[in-house]
């Protein structure tokens, strides 16, 4: 009797099921309700030609999937859910008419999906007492209306947040106050053919992860994890100046930060490389000359495939004519605007830009059509990706193959997805997830470099 007293009861949004399609199975032991208006909300998104619209048809599918063979009766008092791991107790999925329900609370327009739906909350709070209610929305306005409604227990979905706050995503790198040797006490070195390692006391750096940079303020040093364990830190020796003079496809960092990006960037080590920061801060520009770099001038890789996904800023332009890649031309002018600037002392740049594209065998791809592909040694560049989620991102990570190195940029202040904050974006997710990862780098790179224009707007806008 207490086990059934400490289960809960989750009601479901439908933008929860929209933005993980999978949600209603990660409530582990506890009861999930989903509302008929959420079912209703599902099947008019469905048919709509947006990247949602196949959310909600996977959201369909999988309730579909979990409740197949249960009869009219069992959904109304509810289908166990498959247990996960060590689970030992079944949580249950309830699909409620929230129509025939009577008004909880007569102040609410009946009318509306979102008050349907608190409606729903309530009533089971009333019904299931003293068993904890609790509705589950990433729309911040409902969870308010619902308190106001007089639902005690309203919540956003985080099983898939990794951290509360963007302030504490990891950047990739960490800089020391003052100069870095004066706070080594013991350090051993050794020379592996071309490379300088230092062993360092773990405690120097307890936090630190792998492939992380070391970086100080009085710009002497520049490092990078390479190897640990619970005593030491292997640290590979960059040289300050050797990286600063760095260069790819006829450009050199302008700062420390894309100085560390282009270390990664040209390390073949290195399958997935994350980049971060804000806008104009040389994300898209570094990635572009280093897989030039890498493609045509060092051969490691056959070709460059450029994606990103389609969210309008604002209005529709309507359907573009022409080609895949012709279609994606206006998202990724960001990259043509890039191979201009690395060419624009050619004497003929509009003819160069063509020629690389043809020589690097540069294709836009829309991520729409990623899915069931084996891309093989290419690079792959994923930019604005702060605009997929996590399940998104997942599906284009394993579409790599053997000897492909991808590269994801983003700004989190930047996200044009209604579904998504700078905390649940799935750039957020994998910078997250993969900083343990051996074959992994993430760089912030801090600081506008576009220009004093962009520089300001960035700080005071």
């Amino acid at each position: 009797m207490a086990r059934k007293r400490s289960k809960k009861v989750y009601v479901l949004d439908t933008n929860i099921l929209l933005h993980e399609p999978f949600a209603f199975l990660n409530f582990q032991e506890h009861d999930v309700v989903i509302p008929m208006t959420v079912l209703e909300e599902l099947d008019h998104i469905k048919d709509r030609n947006k990247d949602v619209s196949r959310d909600a048809r996977v959201a369909i599918r999988a309730l579909e999937d979990a409740l197949r063979d249960a009869s009219p009766e069992q959904m109304l008092h509810g289908v166990a859910l498959p247990l996960h791991g060590e689970q030992k107790v079944s949580g249950h999925l309830t699909i409620i008419n929230d129509h025939h329900l009577k008004d909880e609370l007569p102040g609410l327009p009946g009318g509306e999906n979102d008050h349907l739906i608190i409606n729903t909350a309530l009533y089971l709070q009333r019904e299931r007492s003293p068993q904890k209610v609790i509705l589950v929305t990433k729309d911040i306005n409902m969870r308010l209306k619902a308190k106001g409604a007089g639902l005690k227990l309203v919540e956003d979905y985080r099983t898939d947040q990794l951290i509360d706050d963007v302030r504490f995503l990891y950047k990739g790198y960490y800089r020391f106050p003052g100069e870095f040797w004066s706070q080594v006490k013991e350090c051993q070195t050794e020379q592996k053919e071309r490379d300088i390692l230092h062993l360092l006391e773990r405690k120097l750096l307890p936090d630190a992860y792998i492939n992380e940079f070391l970086i100080d303020e009085a710009e002497s040093f520049a490092g990078q994890v390479v190897a640990m364990d619970e005593q030491q830190l292997r640290v590979k020796d960059l040289g300050y100046e050797r990286m600063m003079h760095r260069h790819a496809w006829g450009i050199t960092p302008k700062n420390i930060y894309q100085a560390m990006a282009l270390e990664a960037l040209l390390d073949p080590s290195m399958d997935l490389v994350i980049l971060t920061g804000p806008a104009g801060c040389g994300k898209t520009l570094i990635a572009l000359a280093a897989a030039l770099e890498l493609v045509i001038e060092k051969g490691v890789y056959d070709k460059v495939i450029v994606t990103r996904n389609t969210p309008e800023i604002a209005e529709s332009i309507g359907f573009l004519p022409g080609t895949e890649e012709e279609k994606m031309a206006p998202w990724l002018a960001a990259i043509t605007d890039s191979l201009e600037v690395l060419h624009k002392t050619d004497e003929h740049p509009h003819a160069s830009v063509n020629y690389i594209m043809d020589k690097a065998n540069i294709q836009f791809k829309s991520v729409n059509f990623m899915r069931g592909r084996s891309i093989q040694n290419a690079i792959v560049i994923l930019d604005e990706c702060q605009n997929l989620s996590a399940a998104q991102l997942k599906t284009i990570i394993t579409r790599c193959g053997e000897g492909t190195k991808l590269i994801c940029s983003g700004n989190l202040s930047q996200i044009d997805s209604n579904y998504l904050t700078a905390v649940t974006s799935g750039l957020t997710y994998i910078v997250e997830r993969f900083k343990n990862f051996p074959g992994s780098a993430t760089i912030n790179l801090n600081g506008v470099v576009r220009s004093r224009l962009a520089s300001f707007a960035e700080e005071n806008l």
